[in-house]
């Protein structure tokens, strides 16, 4: 699965006179490359074992680097297969969509071997076992998704993509350095081992500076208020594609990052930070609410409302409990599918009025554009947390896992962490609520476009299986809780 997208890459180096002479050639050879890579995502979701979640499946475990102890160990359990299926999913729907609306400034080839690069670097996360391989895949993701943003972003691509890249490097130097403290003191890298350890054979002060360090790495890239503000940037001004797989695919690595290495590897670490990390969450979800609600861009809003979603992702990790974490898995893929969509929407949106600007947008979309109007309904009811989709799951089974945390965290403190964070989803609904009056009500502005083009096959293509897999999660829940419960009790020694 992650030589796949891997070898298509290269192969793009090949002389373009000879191989894939035109931009719709290469067009649709990333759609293709991408596509297989996504049936061999969906094979392994049909082969695995249900019933063996909490095991490693799957994989492949060989010799690397013999001398200092690294292997090649890749493999999938109830934890990472939801996001591998949902990371090859979103990547296949970004060439679908950039098929027919490539970004502006031309270079499909070398946007399509970007994105192919990108992808290996989320897979191989979300695949590797090993600390260095799982390190060296996370930063992988770094080049390409800067170039994205440098390239085809916005007006200010620039700023935003230094930033981007600034931020996150800090955030990978603090990360390593935690990884190896646990690696040297435990005595080997290999994540399936130390996760069965639950921190054996590393002292309390060991487990506390490395999940400090390792938990700071991760909290870059998640984002954690108050190490977010490269996000809205980069968000604002990469392209459609650059910022549906940077909602959707690589704000997960943080969190996941903290679920399968830090939290088993030093779990007295975990329950000393979490009051903490905790407060930082309710933090990052009172203000990423508030942040919205002053917001006039569109792409701006929805990038600071990951904020306020992602501390709910948060918030269920610093419960350290099943419930806590199983709110911060589902939340993980819920925000993914709705905040993908999202992006896709708003990208359309720009495409038709020129515009992200919800001042120079107006209202009266439901009558110019209903469909395009409906979509974009449908997805701000979803990140809201409307019963019935996605959404709601991830920030209710959050505010649980608050009410009731780990006996050895302060129940007090967390029933206020939780009270603030059910505010901050009221606000979630306010600032929803406002941008749907805003543009899809109303009456139009005076100058704007008489008639809107009308929704593409691509788009449709790009948004369905994004709506369906929120209504089915959101439906059926059972559908992920089913596969995450087992590993998760098995990262607190349970079966």
């Amino acid at each position: 699965m992650t030589a796949i997208p891997l070898l298509g890459a290269v192969l793009l180096l090949l002389p373009a006179g000879r191989f894939l002479p035109g931009d719709a050639a290469v067009a649709r050879y990333g759609a293709g490359v991408s596509g297989a890579t996504l049936l061999v995502a969906v094979s392994a979701a049909t082969a695995f074992d249900y019933g063996k979640a909490s095991e490693t499946q799957l994989g492949v475990n060989a010799s690397w680097a013999p001398s200092i102890g690294l292997r090649f160990h890749l493999g999938a359990d109830g934890i990472s297969l939801p996001l591998i299926v949902l990371t090859a999913l979103l990547t296949f729907l970004c060439f679908l969509y950039t098929m027919k609306h490539p970004p502006a400034g031309g270079q499909i080839r070398l946007l399509t071997g970007l994105l192919l690069v990108l992808e290996v670097g989320m897979l191989g996360t979300f695949t590797a076992l090993d600390l260095v391989l799982f390190f060296v895949a996370f930063e992988i993701v770094l080049v390409p998704m800067y170039a994205i943003i440098a390239i085809w972003g916005g007006s200010d691509r620039s700023f935003a993509a230094r930033k981007f890249i600034l931020y996150t490097l800090l955030g990978s130097g603090l990360l390593l350095v935690g990884m190896l403290l646990v690696g040297v003191k435990a005595g080997t890298l290999d994540m399936t081992e130390l996760a069965a350890r639950h921190g054996a054979g590393l002292s309390r002060g060991v487990q506390i500076t490395a999940f400090l360090l390792m938990g700071l790495g991760f909290a870059v890239k998640t984002p954690m208020w108050p190490l977010h503000t490269w996000l809205p940037d980069a968000h604002t001004e990469a392209p459609t594609v650059g910022s549906v797989l940077l909602a959707g695919a690589l704000l997960k690595m943080g969190t996941y990052g903290i679920i399968r290495v830090a939290l088993p590897a030093a779990p007295q670490g975990a329950a000393y930070w979490a009051p903490w990390l905790g407060l930082f969450a309710v933090i990052g979800i009172i203000y990423g609410a508030l942040a919205c609600l002053a917001q006039t861009d569109l792409k701006r809003m929805i990038a600071f409302s990951s904020v306020g979603h992602m501390g709910f992702v948060l918030l269920g990790i610093a419960t350290l409990t099943p419930v806590g974490i199983n709110a911060a898995l589902f939340g993980n893929i819920a925000h993914g599918l709705i905040t993908g969509l999202l992006f896709f929407v708003a990208g359309s949106v720009k495409d038709r009025y020129g515009t992200g600007d919800l001042r120079e947008i107006g209202g009266g979309m439901l009558a110019s554009s209903p469909r395009l109007a409906g979509t974009l309904t449908f997805a701000a009811v979803a990140s809201l947390g409307l019963p019935g989709l996605a959404g709601f799951w991830g920030e209710m089974l959050a505010l649980l896992g608050a009410y009731k945390p780990h006996a050895a965290l302060p129940r007090t403190t967390f029933v206020v962490f939780m009270a603030v964070a059910a505010l901050g989803a009221v606000l979630t609904a306010a600032y929803f609520l406002r941008l749907l009056a805003k543009i899809t009500h109303g009456t139009p502005q005076p100058d704007a476009p008489a008639g809107v083009a009308r929704i593409s096959a691509y788009e449709y293509a790009a948004w369905t299986p994004l709506i369906a897999a929120t209504l089915l999660v959101g439906l059926w829940p059972k559908t992920l809780l089913a596969v995450t419960t087992g590993p998760v009790r098995a990262l607190f020694g349970g079966g």
